[in-house]
């Protein structure tokens, strides 16, 4: 043998090779290029559009959620009003006595359209005055109370049957004064059958005359005084 040929050959070291992971076959084929391009894109995303601002309106509430509203002081107001106390509203018609009342229908003439127009439903009263006696006709509508007619009753009127009906009465009234300023004008009521007509009929006619006996007294007083100022003055 050739003493090359006892020359020993050095060894040659092997490199152990890691096992092929499935995270590197990824890479191999590109796998983790597109998975930083994935991470780029969720960033991207993130900072616009509705995922941000859904992420914006969780951090708000979550931050609403940790910080408590403060107590509010209780704080009494008293009302100006109880509403369980009782006002009371006068009617001027506290110093009256009432005569005569029936449920009716009430109806006033118009004199430019030539036609009768209906002015209310609800009681006709007739009420006396405790000091001076006089007695006067007031109706006021239902539910709102708004007076439809307003009157004394003095001696120049006259009640008259309605054509055609025998539970209706028509007259004059000289000066009424249900709308505020006084007014003549012809009125109409209606009642739910020919006795409670009747029954107005009555009533009415009794405050009439007396009324009129009031008014009689007192122009005579009034004429007696001013007789005694002529002669005074003569």
């Amino acid at each position: 043998m050739s003493s090359t040929d006892n020359i020993e050959k050095p060894v040659e070291e092997t490199k152990s090779e890691a096992p092929v992971t499935s995270s590197a076959v990824f890479s191999m084929f590109g796998g983790g290029a597109k998975k930083e391009k994935k991470d780029d894109d969720e960033d991207r995303g993130d900072n616009s559009g509705s995922a941000k601002a859904q992420r914006d309106a969780a951090a708000a509430a979550k931050e609403g959620d940790e910080e408590e509203a403060p107590e509010s002081e209780d704080v009494h107001f008293e009302p100006v009003i109880r509403l369980t106390e009782k006002v009371e509203t006068k009617t001027n018609e506290e110093s009256e006595e009432q005569l005569f009342k029936m449920r009716a229908k009430l109806f006033v003439f118009k004199k430019d359209t030539q036609e009768w127009k209906e002015r209310g439903t609800g009681d006709v009263r007739l009420l006396k005055h405790k000091e001076n006696g006089k007695t006067r006709l007031v109706m006021r509508r239902d539910k709102t109370l708004k007076v439809c007619a307003n009157h004394y009753i003095v001696p120049e009127m006259k009640l008259s049957p309605n054509v055609g009906s025998d539970r209706s009465w028509v007259w004059n009234a000289a000066a009424d004064v249900s709308e505020g300023e006084p007014e003549a004008c012809t009125l109409a009521i209606r009642f739910a059958n020919s006795e409670n007509a009747n029954l107005f009929k009555d009533a009415f006619i009794k405050a009439q005359k007396h009324n009129e006996e009031l008014f009689n007294a007192a122009e005579s007083e009034e004429k007696k005084a001013e007789e005694a100022k002529e002669a005074e003055a003569a």
